[in-house]
């Protein structure tokens, strides 16, 4: 409530100011309607607010992740690097959050605690960590797919009296720069070998007196290949900028990539190895997005592409034992989010970074000086948790969620999420997840399709408005529809074999295991003709009243 006692009235709570967030809001400012924004950093910025580790960068090129500067929002940003920074990301939202006037609408340093609908009043009641209560009519989650982090629950893990913090909480000074850069002479151990660990590693052993990686599973990591952008690069990005807009939108993933359209099958053994080489020195994620079309779908083809890469790791890395625990053997190529690196493999040849396969010797225990593994003390002084986010409905499920009758959206979505579109749940009317499970936006760019998601949202509400709705959620039918095409499509690829963060798994009391995907697969332009069609049609598979 506020302070007279009574509730805040709005017409949405977006909760998020990432870059989806801050657009949400600002559209929704835009068109007319009282909006409360909510995130509990300082201020704006998402993922790039949080995540402050060294190496911490775009794995998207800048130019296509940057919808803001796209779409004359910040027409005159300029990008310094192929793929940018954290810190540049960091400017980057504040310039778009600053063009936008979005900050008058959030309440920084604040949680939502709940959200509870209000059958008869056809409202989200939303309870902040202030005390304070706000009246919605729409309640609208912007919380990005990697925001909820996850840390690991080994025995005695707060024993531990050297310095410790997950990656995303990396230690900051009083003017909120980054802290302990310097482990010169100190014993750093990484915990965990995903994408962040693999931004972290080559930082950390350039000053690190000895160098630990614990490594649970590897991973198939590929080279960013980064460069700086002049600016002549500049101004031939910004005199592209509708062309490229509209090019990201016919990929599967707004990734400025297609796949060629042959299988790995039909082409000669040295047509592939010439492929595989160039796609390789290509900067970013074209390895995975431009190889052969069935890359996901065939195991020959997959092979193919995985077999390349171990030799490039073999090549990188002298010592061949250390390589071979770097080669994954229990998923495929591109089946978990390939990690995009500089001089990672590198960093295995520098004297004081050792190479801890947890796969051999098992973490026992966290002590007071370190860590026993396999019944041998490791000593360090420091340990970063690498060790990832619980993906896409990890921050969902940490708000006491409440739709019709009082059931809890994390019970609901107990086996796996239902919904419409991705953007809906049945008996959660007016709930609507940005960049959630089943939608166009999380197994994406997500500077463009949270963007585009956005847009689409604020359409349909629109729609509402002049036509006098006031509430909306799927029909059963639409909603078991959605849901049983996203199932069945995930699991015709070569990503339903992995335990990947876009998985959800649910060990049942019965010894069962459950295994959903919370991601869409089926390609944004595919997306965005469904949804399309969906609100031409006047929101066919949607209840309003």
């Amino acid at each position: 409530m506020s302070e007279s006692g009574t509730p805040i009235v709005v017409d949405a709570v977006v909760v998020g100011a990432g870059v989806t967030g801050i657009y949400q809001t600002y559209l929704l400012d835009r068109n007319g309607m009282s909006v409360l924004g909510v995130d509990a950093a300082d201020d704006v910025g998402g993922t790039w607010y949080w995540n402050r580790y060294p190496g911490c960068r775009l794995d998207t090129e800048s130019y296509a992740y940057g919808y803001f500067a796209l779409t004359g929002i910040i027409p005159d940003w300029k990008w310094s690097e192929r793929f940018a920074g954290q810190a540049e990301m960091l400017r980057y939202v504040n310039a778009a959050a600053d063009a936008m006037d979005v900050r008058r609408h959030y309440r920084f340093k604040t949680r939502v605690l709940s959200a509870h609908f209000l059958d008869d009043e056809k409202r989200w009641q939303i309870t902040l960590d202030s005390g304070e209560i706000v009246h919605a009519r729409f309640f609208i989650s912007a919380t990005g797919p990697l925001s909820a982090s996850k840390m690991p629950d080994y025995k005695g893990i707060d024993l531990f009296k050297g310095e410790a913090f997950h990656s995303s909480r990396w230690p900051r000074d009083d003017q909120g720069n980054l802290a302990g850069m310097n482990f010169a002479g100190k014993r750093v151990a990484v915990l965990g070998t995903g994408a962040t660990g693999v931004q972290i590693i080559p930082i950390v052993a350039e000053t690190a007196g000895e160098l630990f990686v614990l490594q649970r599973n590897p991973n198939w990591c590929t080279p960013l290949g980064n460069t700086p952008l002049s600016d002549e690069d500049m101004n031939l990005i910004r005199t592209r900028y509708p062309t490229i807009l509209e090019y990201v939108k016919t990929t599967d993933t707004a990734f400025p990539y297609h796949r060629d359209p042959r299988k790995a099958s039909q082409v000669s053994a040295e047509e592939r190895e010439e492929f595989f080489e160039r796609l390789y020195d290509q900067p970013g994620y074209g390895i995975w997005l431009s190889g052969f079309r069935d890359l996901l779908l065939s195991r020959e083809s997959n092979q193919f592409l995985a077999d390349f890469v171990a030799r490039k790791i073999r090549q990188r890395v002298k010592d061949q034992e250390v390589a071979e625990k770097l080669i994954p053997t229990d998923h495929p190529f591109g089946s978990k989010r390939v990690p995009m690196e500089t001089n990672y493999y590198e960093a295995y040849n520098r004297e004081n970074v050792h190479l801890v396969d947890l796969k051999a010797a098992p973490i026992d225990e966290f002590v007071e000086n370190g860590v026993i593994i396999g019944g041998e003390l490791l000593e360090v002084d420091v340990i970063i948790f690498a060790t990832g986010f619980d993906g896409v409905t990890g921050s969902l499920d940490r708000i006491d969620i409440r739709g019709r009758d009082g059931q809890r959206l994390i019970e609901a979505w107990a086996d796996g999420p239902t919904t419409y579109l991705g953007l809906q749940t049945r008996n959660f009317p007016n709930f609507f997840a940005l960049v959630g499970p089943h939608n166009g936006s999380a197994f994406c760019n997500v500077g463009v399709c949270g963007a585009l998601q956005a847009e689409w949202v604020t359409q349909m509400l629109l729609y509402m408005a002049a036509r006098g709705f006031v509430v909306a959620e799927p029909t059963e039918e639409a909603e078991a529809a959605w849901t049983e095409a996203i199932y069945r499509d995930f699991e015709r690829t070569l990503m339903a074999e992995t335990n990947a963060w876009w998985i959800k798994v649910t060990h049942k009391p019965d010894g069962s295991v459950v295994r959903r995907t919370l991601v869409y697969v089926g390609g944004g332009p595919e997306y965005r003709r469904r949804c399309e069609q969906v609100a031409y049609c006047d929101y066919e598979g949607f209840e309003m009243a």
